[in-house]
């Protein structure tokens, strides 16, 4: 059976829409932040193909002791962020993309989180900012007595 994708526009409260805008910027920050020391370690080792396959990368934990305010959003939602960049630099080097690039606050941003395949995108449409919410599974779960869908956001529902 095929998994079926669900989306839905979300109008959240000032607390949810601030705490998925910190989860937006800390995502952005450390797929920037690898991609950086990724460079860096590239351009060290160019020369040297065999230590830089030796290289360890590090992963987002090393930046919550740098930059403690990592700690307040979803560690899944980094861990993906990480992910994502191993599979850029898997499709750079197979030759079916371009180098990676970095992310912006202007683009359409957009997180994965672990709870079954779950992601949250946002579009910006005159300087309104519109949520919407990508859930991927063969069934939901969670609906209300009308049948309609909820889902929770830092303990509220949406």
């Amino acid at each position: 059976m095929a998994n079926k994708a669900y989306q839905f526009r979300l109008y959240p409260t000032k607390e949810q829409e601030e705490l998925l805008a910190k989860t937006f910027g800390c995502v952005r920050f450390v797929y920037n932040k690898m991609l950086e020391e990724r460079i860096q370690m590239f351009e060290k080792f160019k020369d040297d193909k065999e230590s830089l396959k030796q290289q360890t990368f590090p992963t987002p934990a090393k930046y919550k002791k740098e930059f403690p305010w990592l700690k307040e959003v979803d560690s899944l939602a980094l861990a993906n962020a990480q992910l994502n960049l191993q599979k850029a630099f898997q499709h750079f080097f197979s030759g079916r993309a371009g180098f990676p690039k970095f992310k912006n606050r202007k683009a359409k941003q957009s997180y994965t989180t672990n709870m079954v395949n779950l992601t949250f995108r946002t579009l910006t449409r005159s300087k309104q900012r519109i949520f919407y919410l990508v859930f991927q599974n063969n069934f939901l779960t969670n609906t209300t007595s009308d049948g309609n869908p909820f889902f929770t956001i830092a303990g509220r529902s949406v």
